[in-house]
């Protein structure tokens, strides 16, 4: 019997600015511990939700718990290849990213058994 494809969350919300970001990740932790299969696309600013400091953004001490509870699961953020930051400090707690291409993001959505957009 063939898996289900994944429930696909994709943030492109700035963390820095708005509190979406944060929303579409609490959002799509909740969706992995109901045991469902997720994959987390960072496109645009939403990249600096890997951003080392979390001070400068939008419900920082959150993001931090729930990237923490994500990296405990081994679920790896796919990041928009034009997205990643050139800051040495992002991604300074060494979450395992996917770099994707746009048309693999596009590909992602299509298979997707559900997509969230943020």
């Amino acid at each position: 019997m063939p898996e289900d494809p994944p429930v696909v969350v994709l943030i492109s919300a700035d963390p820095r600015a708005s509190h979406r970001a944060n929303e579409a990740m609490r959002i799509g932790l909740g969706i992995v511990a109901g045991e469902n299969d997720v994959t987390f696309v960072l496109s645009g600013p939403a990249a600096h939700l890997l951003d080392g400091d979390t001070d400068d953004l939008v419900d920082g001490d959150d993001i931090a718990k729930f990237r923490a509870n994500l990296r405990a699961l081994g679920i790896p953020f796919h990041v928009a290849t034009d997205a990643i930051p050139t800051d040495p400090n992002w991604n300074a707690e060494g979450h395992e990213v996917v770099p994707v291409s746009r048309e693999r993001i596009a590909e992602l959505v299509r298979r997707g058994r559900r997509v969230l957009v943020f």
